[in-house]
């Protein structure tokens, strides 16, 4: 069964302090992510104290999710804490059919309006901090999230619009795989994913890769890839107090 959490902010940001995995001052810099989809990135993986956005707007294409699985799940299995903040839908089934680690994964379905809070003390003690980006977030509050993260050495990965991260992350195209004449089942899709971003990576890049894969867990290499340019869950939920 999973366990569950009611805290307030003050008590999360004692939760979460001990969670964290190797120090950011040492030499693990750059988490690692799935093969395929280094080459999105200027560090070929999640550098810490970066902010890595998925999605870049309100409507994200099919395949949006899968590929926020398909980031986190290398480097939750080398050891690092996730936490996903404000996806109430969030599938826990999902996440580990992906790879993913469940007991270093945190969930705060719920953070309410105290979302900045709990954001800035997951970010003080967890290595990948997803969080879905309300609407009414401020430019001013965005960057004291991303200088937070900078500072502590987390990865921030807004899901959604995030004017000013390192590296943005798109789904632009998708096709299904697996209906026949009329009949079968929806095995996998192959999605283009392109990658705009600042300094390093300031040159679009785009691959193709098959999402969620044969298996469902692992991320496969579509036919042509382009360079244009556990059983415990720890579900935590943010509470008044």
């Amino acid at each position: 069964m999973a366990g569950r959490m009611v805290v307030g902010s003050a008590a999360l940001a004692g939760l979460v302090r001990p969670a964290s995995a190797p120090d950011p001052a040492g030499g693990h810099r750059v988490l690692p992510v799935r093969p395929e989809l280094t080459g999105l990135l200027p560090n070929r993986g999640l550098r810490r104290g970066s902010t890595i956005a998925v999605g870049g707007g309100q409507h994200r294409p099919s395949g949006t999710t899968s590929l926020l699985l398909a980031l986190l799940a290398e480097a939750s299995r080398a050891g690092s804490w996730c936490a996903v903040v404000g996806m109430p839908t969030f599938g826990a089934g999902a996440a580990a059919e992906a790879g993913i680690v469940l007991d270093r994964l945190a969930l705060v379905p719920q953070p309410g309006p105290e979302w900045p809070t709990v954001v800035a003390a997951l970010i003080d003690g967890v290595d990948v901090v997803v969080t879905a980006v309300p609407s009414t977030v401020s430019a001013s509050v965005a960057d004291r999230l991303a200088a937070r993260a900078r500072q502590r050495g987390s990865v921030l990965v807004p899901y959604g619009r995030w004017d000013g991260a390192d590296v943005t992350l798109q789904v632009v195209r998708g096709i299904w795989q697996g209906l026949g004449a009329g009949r079968g089942r929806l095995r996998r899709r192959e999605v283009t994913i392109s990658a705009r971003g600042r300094g390093a990576a300031a040159r679009p890049r785009e691959v193709k890769v098959w999402l969620p894969g044969d298996d469902l867990t692992r991320v496969v290499p579509g036919p042509a890839v382009a360079a244009r340019s556990g059983a415990t869950r720890l579900r935590v939920v943010a509470g008044r107090g």
